[in-house]
């Protein structure tokens, strides 16, 4: 495989932290117009009670919804909210994938020989810290996705100006708007299956992120309401963009992660090495 050689000496929490987080915001930047493309699907057919919402036009498949994005607000609408797309994949794979083995030590106490139970907890650890730290940057990101560029009177003008707008109109609990569970159940698995599984917890998740302060009274609320007003298919709305980008982005966080890993270990030791 081309690529940097493995060294005898393991990565430093340092290395997995920073690995993490450079690897994802790769990912990202290659998969970013399929999460845009999901996010417009999902929030299609909504009531116009929601931020903006690019409710004017009408998507149809990946495909149709990129194409008619690029045609009505230009090329640069499929990284509309690319910042605090990055902001969030340095934050939250920091977190969950460069300190879980550090995590899982500290609940082993340095055993080398993890017990499921041990793993588990690390994972939800790292799970639970990278959310909290993250949830600000993904309810601003998927109020970009969300809203057109065609449109006039942008609400946000800026990702900061996103950031204090959204604390000053609904508070800081606004910025974390959310419901715990919908991150556990997204988060397991990764290929169909989880995409099959976690579509209809992901739609109520954009959804509610994007609603205007009041609209919902909870996660469950919304999806009663898409539910009641657009039936099950609702659920399942932008369900191809994002398995193609659950795959995609995988396979290119973890090879380039692998590999930053061995650059940075290799850039360290021949640093230290005597000359």
């Amino acid at each position: 495989m081309v690529g940097f050689k493995a060294t005898d000496v393991p990565p430093t929490a340092t290395v997995k932290f920073l690995g993490a987080g450079t690897a994802a915001c790769i990912a990202d930047l290659i998969t970013f117009p399929l999460d845009t493309a999901k996010v417009r699907l999902q929030i299609q057919g909504e009531s116009q009670g929601s931020f903006r919402s690019a409710a004017g036009a009408q998507y149809r498949g990946v495909l149709g919804t990129i194409l008619t994005m690029v045609r009505t607000e230009g090329p640069r609408s499929l990284y509309s909210g690319l910042v605090a797309g990055l902001q969030r994949q340095m934050s939250f794979a920091s977190v969950r994938i460069g300190l879980y083995d550090s995590v899982k030590q500290f609940y082993t106490k340095g055993s080398e020989h993890a017990s499921l139970g041990s793993r588990l907890l690390a994972g939800s650890t790292t799970g639970a810290l990278a959310v909290a730290v993250a949830q600000p940057t993904d309810v601003v990101k998927v109020r970009f996705q969300a809203q057109a560029r065609a449109e006039g009177g942008r609400r946000y003008q800026s990702t900061v100006d996103a950031y204090k707008t959204i604390a000053r109109e609904e508070g800081f609990q606004g910025l974390w708007k959310d419901d715990l569970p919908c991150h556990f159940l997204s988060a397991f698995g990764a290929g169909f299956c989880t995409t099959v599984i976690a579509s209809p917890v992901d739609v109520v998740k954009t959804r509610y992120m994007n609603s205007a302060l009041g609209q919902y009274s909870s996660a469950g609320h919304c999806a009663l309401t898409m539910l009641r007003k657009e039936g099950p298919q609702a659920f399942y709305k932008g369900f191809m963009p994002s398995f193609l980008r659950l795959g995609s982005w995988n396979v290119v966080m973890f090879v380039t992660y692998e590999q930053l890993k061995r650059a940075l270990m290799a850039a360290c030791t021949s640093r230290e090495a005597p000359f």
